[in-house]
């Protein structure tokens, strides 16, 4: 995350108005509407999401779950949420 001095990028009247709210720390602004969700840019979410369906999958046709976490280089832990959520 890059930080920006507000003097250099707001105009004076709404630096002097969030100055009557917060001075000299640090405010987060977060992006407007239309933000992309986590993942759905760099294809993240789909790929983890066909991945534990691939694995929801292999459990049903009978694989047992330390077979999967051993495919897929998981732990078991992390398999045994996947098949049992949702």
């Amino acid at each position: 995350m890059k930080y920006l001095n507000a003097a250099d990028i707001l105009p004076k009247e709404l630096l002097v108005q969030i100055q009557e709210h917060i001075s000299g720390e640090v405010l987060y602004i977060p992006i407007g509407e239309g933000r992309l969700k986590w993942g759905e840019k760099s294809g993240s979410k789909s790929y983890y999401e066909n991945r534990n369906r691939h694995i929801k999958q292999q459990f049903q046709n009978g694989y047992s779950m330390e077979h999967i976490a051993q495919e897929f280089g998981l732990a078991y832990e992390t398999v045994r949420k996947i098949i049992y959520k949702g």
